[in-house]
């Protein structure tokens, strides 16, 4: 299942190939029908915990809130942990925190693995959408938090696996950091989730993966949505980000929490079907703690602050009632 990480074949000097922070590797994708296998884990209670991003405040918060769960919790993190801990220090302690639980990588973890330059950038694979200077910068941050990485935890992180398969009662959920067939994929998007003209690669992959659930998280703006498809329903629940603010005036982090009982704790908002529960958790981390880590290795100027900053006080542009099913 695990991925490795090969150099890709560089284009002809004919071909304009995509720029760095653009491009998606080759060994970012896979076929559907990859998860049309036994589950790897079985839970009653399932978090997943996409883009942490190196918030240690957050990960205490998820870890405490796994603690007032009343049956035993599943952690896992689906990718894009490290991102701000460019320091070696920062980074091994989120390394020690993920190391208790079953993880995924996504972009951000691959390509600090990644042996030789294949011009992959921070791996994001950005749309159009997105500006020069945001994938500009974000490849910067990525050769910082890559120079604070040991070589131990390199190999650590080459090692993990691209996507993970649960049982939750008697729900298939396929646990990705992009989409059903690439790494950092964007079709798990709210916009591309909600555009007509997808609903047939929709369509393809349920009945590849035979998965009734994917929980994702690369696009970093949280959604859920209930897709009611020709070979039956597809749940889809993007967590945006549980180690950022994920929506406008907000100051907390969001995982998507799937279970075969309610949540003790109030979802921002859920849906539920064939008797599992499946909810967006509010992370309410020490926010003031996490700024000023931020501040103290990113500074006004630097190519995080540039990006981050806002949203890390005010949250992005992108509201609730977008999110919910």
């Amino acid at each position: 299942m695990t991925a490795r990480l090969a150099p890709v074949a560089p284009a002809s000097a004919a071909a304009a190939a995509p720029a760095a922070g653009r491009m998606c590797p080759v060994d970012y994708c896979y076929e559907p029908s990859v998860f049309d296998r036994p589950p790897e884990i079985t839970a009653e209670v399932l978090y997943v915990v996409g883009g942490l991003y190196g918030n240690l405040a957050a990960l205490a918060a998820v870890e405490q809130l796994a603690e007032g769960e009343r049956a035993p919790v599943t952690i896992v993190f689906n990718g894009d942990f490290h991102w701000f801990d460019a320091e070696p220090v920062w980074f091994d302690a989120i390394e020690t925190g993920v190391k208790r639980h079953a993880a995924t990588r996504g972009n951000v973890e691959t390509e600090i693995a990644r042996s030789g330059d294949i011009g992959a950038g921070c791996g994001c694979a950005y749309p159009d959408s997105v500006g020069d200077a945001v994938v500009a910068r974000s490849n910067e941050i990525l050769q910082d938090v890559r120079a604070a990485a040991s070589g131990a935890a390199r190999m650590r992180l080459a090692a993990l696996p691209m996507h993970l398969v649960a049982a939750v009662g008697g729900l298939r959920v396929g646990i990705v950091h992009g989409d059903a067939a690439a790494l950092a994929g964007w079709r798990f998007d709210a916009g591309a989730l909600d555009d007509p003209a997808n609903r047939s690669w929709l369509a393809d992959i349920r009945a590849q993966a035979r998965i009734d659930v994917f929980a994702s998280t690369h696009t970093c703006l949280a959604a859920l949505r209930d897709l009611a498809l020709p070979g039956g329903t597809l749940t889809v629940v993007n967590n945006g980000a549980a180690g950022m603010p994920n929506f406008s005036g907000s100051q907390f982090g969001l995982i998507s929490r799937l279970a075969t009982r309610p949540s003790r704790h109030v979802p921002v908002y859920g849906t539920s079907r064939d008797g599992i529960h499946i909810d967006a958790l509010a992370i309410h981390y020490d926010a003031a703690a996490f700024l000023d880590r931020f501040l103290a290795r990113w500074p006004a100027g630097s190519a995080a602050h540039a990006s981050y900053f806002r949203r890390i006080i005010d949250g992005p542009d992108h509201a609730i009632m977008a999110a919910r099913p």
